[in-house]
């Protein structure tokens, strides 16, 4: 029973220390619309701060959309930090798996769960290269995840935008073709949602993401397999010396984290909520490089990383509601790169709690001793 009490207040200390990271960031970003124009702060803060509320309902349409793809980046990158490594390349794998989608959609026609798997093998196959090299090359897994991130980002490009009208580029848009007017079996069904939030690309990816979350919270810490993938990231030697195959696992976990990016690309672009723009998409997406801020705030728990990806979205959709006029919308993305900087920081706030409580408990503790030997006296 003990073990179980420690086990909680660990728990509830790890989101305090979230908590904590999360109100520095919000009070960081207040400070700096004061500093851009003081009279429309509040306002700013505000908008900020209720996010998708702040357009009901059609914002929280938009927060659940964004969310869905971010899950799944963020799980890409908590998978690997829990078997201790670190997929950077979440975004290239976002940028295959969104060309496996593309392609089944576009080309094939085929039907969303079809174009799902087949954005989920592109990615895992992008992930695997790097968990290659580094299994059986021993090459660190940030450089060559970083280098196939521009690779696959430039050959995506190149595969969809042919110079003549193709299949998937259209011309007049410089766009891929809407999914809905080229095969409308491709997008994933919305069961409703789409009424409900007045919008036209809230679907059920959110309840895949979130599945698949719990899916990966149990093959981590229920299964045999997700046991060795944790002993080979806390100590690779030991887990070789145990008879894990530490190469395997490497291959397989970065494997698995491509897959989960590319399933994240799927459900983004399979709802209908953007196309890719192969023209200007000269910079990586930002969806793969966002889910480690998820990761980081969720402390790579995968249940974490559902809230986390909400908060962000929330905010990042917040920002977009900013008045132009007097700011911009990539405040919001300041306030999460603080946030971010400081869920490097998450253990030192636990500890720091951590030792408050152990300091409070034992001047308790003392003052108890004493009042003890004072009333011994007393009675002496």
């Amino acid at each position: 029973m003990k073990k179980k009490k420690v086990d909680l207040s660990s728990g509830a200390l790890s989101v305090l220390a979230s908590l904590i990271c999360i109100a520095v960031g919000l009070i960081v970003g207040l400070i700096i619309l004061y500093c851009i124009n003081a009279e429309q702060a509040i306002d700013g803060f505000t908008r900020i701060v209720k996010g998708g509320f702040y357009l009901m309902p059609k914002g929280l349409g938009s927060v659940l959309a964004q969310t869905a793809p971010l899950i799944m980046t963020g799980l890409s990158v908590a998978f690997a930090f829990k078997t201790g490594l670190f997929n950077i390349g979440a975004a290239g794998q976002y940028t295959l798996g969104a060309l496996g989608a593309l392609y089944f959609a576009l080309v094939l026609h085929a039907p969303w769960w079809l174009c799902l798997i087949a954005a989920m093998l592109f990615g895992a196959v992008w992930g695997a290269i790097p968990g290659l090299f580094k299994a059986y090359f021993n090459v660190n897994e940030v450089i060559t995840a970083i280098m196939f991130n521009w690779i696959g980002l430039y050959a995506v490009n190149e595969i969809i935008y042919k110079g003549t009208i193709g299949d998937m580029y259209d011309m007049k848009t410089t766009k891929t073709y809407t999914i809905r007017s080229v095969s409308a079996g491709s997008v994933i069904p919305d069961l409703g949602l789409n009424s409900v939030f007045n919008t036209k690309s809230t679907t059920i990816a959110i309840f895949i993401a979130i599945a698949i979350a719990i899916i990966v919270y149990i093959v981590i810490n229920k299964t045999t397999f997700g046991y060795e993938l944790k002993a080979c990231g806390h100590n690779k030697d030991a887990a070789k010396y145990a008879g894990i195959n530490d190469k395997k696992n490497i291959v397989l976990s970065m494997t698995i984290a491509g897959a989960l990016s590319g399933i994240g690309a799927g459900l983004y672009y399979l709802s209908g909520v953007a196309e890719w723009n192969p023209q200007v998409s000269t910079a990586l997406p930002a969806m793969g490089f966002n889910g480690i801020p998820v990761a980081l705030l969720a402390l790579s728990n995968p249940i974490g990383v559902i809230f986390a990806a909400l908060f962000v979205s929330h905010i990042t959709v917040g920002g977009g509601y900013l008045p132009t006029k007097y700011f911009q919308p990539e405040i919001a993305d300041v306030i999460i790169a603080v946030i971010i900087y400081l869920c490097a920081f998450v253990m030192l706030f636990k500890g720091f709690v951590v030792n408050m409580i152990a300091s409070k408990r034992k001047n308790a503790a003392d003052a108890n001793a004493e009042k003890k030997t004072n009333d011994g006296k007393g009675a002496a």
